[in-house]
């Protein structure tokens, strides 16, 4: 290992830095070096213990105020032996880092403008926001692609389906960020999106052949490796065919998740990408890692296997003891574990010593605003019902689905707002109001506008559209009889359950600016720009009807 090469490229003195810290380190010092916790599930004093007394390598703090942040990393700065790695999840904006960061939207919003300038300014927004608190480490860009449409959890956080354009958006923004002076650390290796099933339940599946794997999520990582990617968050998925290509004697049962591979750490990303920047573990708290191995097996096995850096714990205590066991009973070596802190303080000598930047001169806000312009996509109109006049359709009715609240408010108060300065009047639909009825008597003035903000989360099965017990009265039903139009902010992929809906529009983030654009854009103000980067029909038969 040679951190004057690629990714760290460091210089004379930053390697003597490296080469001494490692000296003054003790055995239990180098195993604190091993873990990133949780910052808010400790309190500042036992937190302070942790950067002191064990020397832990880094720590992620929930979106919270940029005030608060600073405070709190001001008492572990100084207490630090070694600088911190200040880590955060900007996938989305810099509210990734700070509750009071923009949310720029997610990947897929920035995927839809089909524009690599804009994810220059994505990733700018990311880096020069977090950096504002000092962060230095982010867990992004996600890699993966969304493949399976029922997928819960990879969804609008990915660029889409498409290899080429999450190759080449990943590319601009790990290029950008890194050129900001932050880390990039992409995820999800070996690659989420193929299973239908989320890796924090328990081990999914990326069932790709080796051939069909090396030619997509492979080469999306191999191209990030060239581009100088610094970092690699490893999933607990487990991606057998590739295992099995690497180690023939493997059996299918065998195989185990990325996370504790070492046919996908040691095989595919050291020896055969040739990659040398550090590997980290998504958080062992997830049940795709605890559910793998025993845990006083998998810690260790983990770093074993080719990780560098464990995220987050169940018990600290216990993951830390688990480790010096390790390393006493031989389950893990001093060779690996000095190889693992080696590559931890090369990436601290690339980016811990840099100082917090003000974010003041990035337009975060105009930025955010083109992009939900440009990203706003027309899947399906197929009547004749666009653009909306209130001479046509003097009342619309709103019928809203999932999260209501947005950064900026309710997205049912928005819209309607921005409706009525449009000259409309709206109405809320109510389904205690509501009862069955006949069509005859359907108003033909009005129109119906359907708004979703179903976003997707970790530890759900599924982000569907879930209706009023009440006879199912808030479904699209008489789509052939009276005018409705469909709007999904935050999953591409409604027209699964609304698929007789003629006109069905994406917009993949749910702010007031992406609301407003999808307004401009209903009544003729604006032209839709967008792209999908994904098969919004999901490939069934009756969506395109």
């Amino acid at each position: 290992m040679n951190v004057r090469e690629k990714p760290f490229y460091l210089t004379e003195e930053q390697v003597r830095w490296v080469e001494d810290t490692l000296l003054t380190l003790d055995i239990k010092q180098k195993v604190g070096q091993l873990f990133c916790v949780m910052g808010q599930d400790y309190s500042a004093g036992e937190l302070e213990t942790l950067v002191r007394d064990y020397c832990i390598g880094g720590i992620l703090f929930r979106p919270a105020p940029a005030k608060d942040i600073c405070s709190w990393y001001e008492p572990l700065d100084a207490a630090a032996k070694v600088p911190l790695l200040k880590a955060a999840n900007l996938e989305e904006g810099g509210s990734g880092g700070l509750s009071d960061g923009t949310f720029f939207g997610w990947p897929m919003t920035v995927a839809a403008t089909d524009s690599k300038k804009m994810m220059k300014k994505f990733a700018g927004v990311c880096a020069r926001e977090g950096q504002s608190v000092g962060i230095n480490w982010t867990f992004s860009p996600v890699c993966d692609l969304d493949i399976n449409y029922r997928n819960p959890i990879t969804n609008v956080r990915t660029c889409g389906s498409d290899f080429e354009r999450v190759r080449d958006f990943c590319s601009e923004y790990v290029k950008t960020l890194q050129g900001e002076g932050m880390a990039a650390c992409a995820k999800h290796f070996p690659g989420d999106g193929v299973d239908f099933r989320d890796q924090h339940l328990h081990p999914t599946y990326n069932s790709l052949s080796a051939q069909e794997w090396y030619e997509s999520y492979g080469a999306i990582y191999q191209q990030l490796i060239e581009d100088g990617l610094l970092s690699i968050m490893v999933g607990h998925i487990v991606q057998p065919n590739v295992a099995m290509d690497i180690n023939p004697e493997l059996r299918f049962e065998d195989c185990l998740p990325g996370s504790v591979c070492r046919e996908l750490l040691t095989g595919v990303l050291r020896e055969k990408f040739g990659f040398n920047g550090l590997i980290t573990t998504d958080a062992t708290i997830m049940s795709g890692f605890t559910q793998a191995l025993p845990r006083r097996k998998a810690i260790p096995a983990a770093i074993a296997a080719g990780c560098d850096m464990l995220v987050f714990n169940t018990d600290f205590y216990e993951d830390y003891q688990y480790m010096l066991e390790a390393l006493a009973n031989g389950d893990l070596t001093l060779e690996r574990l000095d190889e693992a802190v080696t590559r931890i303080l090369a990436l601290k000598a690339k980016v811990a010593g840099n100082q917090p930047r003000p974010a003041a001169d990035v337009p975060s806000a105009q930025w955010q605003a083109e992009c939900a312009d440009q990203s706003v996509t027309l899947v399906k109109n197929i009547q004749d019902v666009l653009p909306i006049t209130p001479e046509r359709f003097p009342r619309i009715r709103l019928m809203t689905f999932g999260n209501d609240n947005t950064v900026d408010g309710s997205m049912t108060a928005i819209a309607e707002e921005l409706l009525q300065a449009e000259g409309f009047e709206t109405e809320r639909f109510d389904i205690e109001q509501e009862d069955m009825h006949g069509t005859k008597n359907l108003p033909g003035d009005r129109l119906t506008l359907y708004l979703a903000n179903c976003e997707h989360a970790s530890n759900q099965t599924a982000i569907r559209l879930f209706w009023a017990k009440k006879h199912a009265l808030d479904v699209p039903r008489h789509v052939e009889e009276e005018a409705s139009i469909f709007v999904s902010f935050s999953n591409p992929y409604h027209l699964q359950d609304v698929p007789r809906v003629k006109t069905y529009i994406n917009a993949y983030s749910c702010h007031r600016p992406m609301i407003e654009a999808v307004v401009a854009k209903l009544v003729g103000k604006s032209e839709f720009r967008g792209t999908s980067p994904v098969d919004a029909f999901c490939g069934l038969p009756d969506t395109r009807l």
